[in-house]
């Protein structure tokens, strides 16, 4: 994903904003050489608690910072966009965006309860290598890491071919229309987008970047890859279930996102993790031998290895 970016902000006349972007993975760089070099400074006698949450820290930040910019440049690629037929398949399973939100718009307490929850996406990433390496699940931490950049890399390559602005976009509807709903996500995601598309946006400032990322839906996806991750963890696994599912439910609710693009990232990070459950057993078995598919639905994905 690195190489891509690299290779597509000068083919697409975009540009990175130096000095964030430097600081940022200046500082991921030093967590991972912090955790290499604890490792090999003290070999057997490192602590791999030590070692394995600095180290995906480091991954975690290095990664957001290049899918950040690298979702912009398949923006740029301006496939044409999809949202008509993205609702079109939400009215088609009977579920119209419209009366769904109009009905939270007027229930201000869930429409503030879902605008918390749909901002719960952040404090996980940092958290979830601290919470599996304190209780010594190194293994679940790597896949949860490899999940993760997995279904990354899929979300931004479909999105580049099934773009899509939000549904208060295909409803034409502004977003003042539901003054209760916090629709700055999707304030920010139309204006990034049409101004991509216009050619006016050509800096990308990494701290100012919006989610441009529609269709699958990566807020769902991370629900559930956080959720696979913590849900072993004794006292913590109940807590982030619940509060997953309740990010699950504001992500079609603040315009940004349809029923489907919802539906498209829970099927994203089943897959995701059933992948790399595969290759973790594919790389225990005896060579010469074929491993067996790791898990068979979605309540084995909960298992620990």
């Amino acid at each position: 994903m690195g190489a891509l970016l690299a290779l597509g902000l000068p083919s697409t006349g975009l540009s990175l904003e130096p000095v964030a972007y430097c600081v940022t993975v200046a500082i991921a760089v030093v967590l991972v050489a912090a955790a290499y070099g604890h490792r090999i400074i003290k070999g057997e006698l490192a602590d791999p608690k030590l070692v394995f949450s600095l180290g995906t820290i480091g991954q975690i930040i290095l990664t957001c910072a290049i899918v950040g910019p690298l979702s912009y440049v398949a923006g740029k690629l301006n496939w044409p966009l999809q949202d008509q037929a993205l609702l079109a398949i939400d009215r088609a399973l009977g579920l119209d965006p419209e009366p769904i939100a109009r009905y939270v718009n007027d229930h201000p307490w869930l429409a503030m309860s879902l605008a918390h929850a749909y901002g719960l996406i952040k404090l996980p990433l940092l958290g979830i290598p601290v919470v599996l390496a304190l209780t010594a699940r190194y293994v679940r931490l790597q896949l949860f890491m490899l999940a993760m950049s997995l279904a990354l890399a899929v979300t931004i390559t479909i999105s580049a071919v099934v773009p899509a602005i939000g549904t208060y976009y295909a409803l034409n509807l502004p977003a003042a229309h539901f003054p209760e709903i916090n629709t700055a996500v999707y304030a920010g995601q139309l204006r990034d987008i049409l101004a991509l598309r216009d050619g006016s946006l050509h800096e990308l400032r990494l701290f100012f970047l919006s989610g441009i990322v529609s269709f699958p839906s990566f807020h769902a996806a991370s629900a559930v890859l956080y959720m696979w991750a913590l849900w072993p963890v004794r006292g913590i696994g109940g807590i982030a279930a619940a509060l997953n599912l309740m990010m699950i439910a504001a992500t079609p609710v603040i315009g940004a996102h349809y029923i489907i693009d919802v539906a498209a990232g829970i099927a994203l990070a089943a897959a995701s993790i059933w992948a790399v459950k595969f290759c973790l057993d594919w790389s225990r078995a005896p060579r010469g031998s074929v491993a067996p598919a790791s898990s068979t639905g979605l309540a084995s994905l909960v298992q620990e290895n």
